[in-house]
């Protein structure tokens, strides 16, 4: 039977009915540690008995009221978050890209009320990805995702990748921000030097601009940290987050001190679904658990071993691992064969990686996994590279 979804995805032909904790089992009874995580969405992994029990607790009570009346769980939420940030306020969205758009127009809207209506550009580095809305993708400048798409919206400014010397060089009259992510996940795990996220830092301090960090993928405890801008001592003016917020319950949100929201009044941005009572209620369930005592502790141990055996990996297949990259349980693969290979290998040994750009290979377990799944994880990556030069050994015979 023909699919009736738009085919917008190269879906593998492969469905999940159940998970338990880093485990996915498939509707045909086969069990896939899952070290992708929905893209870094699942963060306390599958059924996780807090989440479940929050869930079902707020389900049984309210869904959804709309942004008209106060909404407790928001406040608590959006409290909790500024508290352990450097946020004084907090708007709720559905998702990344949502989230990305609201830190957009909250820079232009600062420098409009601030006096300077015409500093509404912004600088964004190459290999970015911000999202799929317009404003998203033309933030992030790849241009297959913006091919056949009409003019690309006006604004911004692309330099190279961590290339300090090109971003001072963009900085002009018109110039209102920098966004960038502090480790490009899409990107294929490329991480901003620390002492290059300080100078972007010191950028904006001199010429009046204000940083965004697109922290959807690397925030609420993926690098070891439960925000990555903290690895390098900063803070942004404004930060975008998502992904592992909700722990698998659409959730997303921005994040902005007094100063940089200023501009944002009654009426000046809204949204039907963001912060409703149970989507918040699901994000101060993850919150509970990824600030218990310890738990950041464990996500960067858990990271650390990873990486070491991934190292290890690497130093025994040179040919096919060029370089292992990122920090805390946000991790890549950079293969010497193309990933899509790489990555089906690894499904085949019921390990499931994400694909990304740069022919890297994202490892993004749930924040739960303990050691023996990783070392579970590391002994399928040694079967996956087996597989996979065999694979390249009988090409390499057909091809004589």
């Amino acid at each position: 039977m023909s699919s009736s979804l738009l085919p917008t995805y190269a879906r593998a032909k492969l469905a999940f009915e159940r998970g338990e904790g880093a485990w996915l089992i498939s509707t045909a009874g086969e069990r896939f540690l899952d070290f992708g995580a929905g893209i870094a969405v699942s963060s306390l992994g599958h059924n996780h008995p807090h989440l479940v029990k929050a869930l079902t607790a707020q389900a049984r009570k309210l869904w959804h009221v709309s942004n008209l009346f106060e909404i407790p769980q928001a406040e608590l939420l959006g409290r909790r978050l500024a508290e352990a940030s450097f946020a004084d306020f907090v708007f709720f969205t559905n998702s990344g890209t949502e989230a990305i758009e609201g830190a957009i127009k909250t820079a232009r809207k600062y420098h409009f009320v601030s006096g300077h209506p015409e500093k509404f550009r912004i600088v964004t580095m190459q290999g970015a990805f911000h999202g799929r809305t317009l404003a998203a993708v033309t933030a992030g400048g790849n241009p297959k995702y913006l091919e056949g798409f009409g003019p690309k919206l006006e604004g911004f400014d692309q330099v190279p990748f961590a290339d300090l010397a090109a971003l001072r060089a963009a900085i002009g009259p018109q110039t209102g921000a920098i966004l960038i992510e502090a480790i490009q996940g899409e990107g294929g795990i490329r991480a901003i030097p620390l002492a290059h996220l300080k100078a972007i830092r010191q950028l904006c301090d001199e010429h009046g601009l204000l940083l965004i960090l697109d922290e959807v993928q690397t925030g609420m405890g993926r690098t070891g940290k439960l925000f990555a801008y903290e690895h390098a001592g900063i803070t942004p003016d404004i930060m975008a987050l998502a992904k592992g917020l909700g722990g698998g319950f659409p959730l997303g949100a921005f994040l902005v001190t007094a100063e940089a929201g200023k501009g944002m009044s009654v009426g000046t941005h809204g949204t039907t679904f963001g912060g409703n009572p149970l989507a918040t209620s699901a994000g101060n369930a993850v919150l509970d658990v990824i600030l218990g005592d310890g738990f950041l502790g464990h996500v960067a141990a858990m990271g650390k071993r990873l990486k070491q055996g991934l190292i290890e990996l690497k130093d025994r297949n040179p040919g096919l691992i060029a370089e292992i990259r990122g920090e805390g349980l946000l991790l890549g693969i950079a293969a010497r064969v193309p990933v899509q290979d790489f990555v089906a290998a690894a499904l085949a040994e019921k390990l499931v990686l994400i694909p990304a750009a740069d022919n890297v290979a994202r490892l993004l377990p749930p924040l739960i996994v303990g050691e023996a799944e990783v070392d579970e994880a590391l002994r399928r990556l040694e079967a996956t590279a087996a597989r996979v030069a065999g694979k390249a050994l009988s090409h390499e015979r057909v091809a004589e």
